[in-house]
Parts: C-alpha cells; structure tokens; sequence
C-alpha cells in the first residue's frame, strides 16, 4: 500500500511540473505567428576546376667523367721512364 501511495505521489508531482512548465512557455512566448513558407528552389551546384599541374619533361642529365689531372710527380716519372 506504502508503495502506491509513492507512485501516485510521483506520478501528480511529474503533472504539476510540466503542468508549470508550459504555463510558463505560453506566458513569455507572446503571440508571434510563425509563418511557414514552403521553397522549391534548389542549391546552387558549384563547380571547381582545378587545372592539372603541367609536368615538365625537358630535364636533360648528362654525365661527364673528367680524367684527373696528372701531378708534377707523375710528369717527372713518365719522363724518366722508357
């Protein structure tokens, strides 16, 4: 019996708060008409180009071997021999 005394309790006590809670809603909401209008207009479609990067193929790698240069040393060695 204890037990449905606190669910009815609960369940008027639950009503009295949303009871409160829209009296007050209609209170400060005025009377602003909302008017709904109905639009068949769609999103613009926006386009992006993005143009392609060129590749440049005009890159020439040439491979040059130079022979060292001979050192005083070596000149006086290729004299000397025979």
């Amino acid at each position: 019996m204890d037990d449905i005394k606190k669910a009815i309790i609960g369940i008027i006590t639950l009503a009295i708060t949303t009871g409160g809670g829209l009296l007050i809603k209609n209170l400060f909401e005025g009377e602003e008409e909302t008017v709904v209008e109905k639009t068949t207009e769609t999103a613009p479609q926006v386009i992006i180009n993005i143009p392609q990067q060129e590749v440049k193929k005009d890159t020439i790698v040439k491979k040059i071997y130079i022979k060292p240069k001979k050192t005083k040393t070596e000149k006086i060695k290729e004299k000397l021999i025979w």
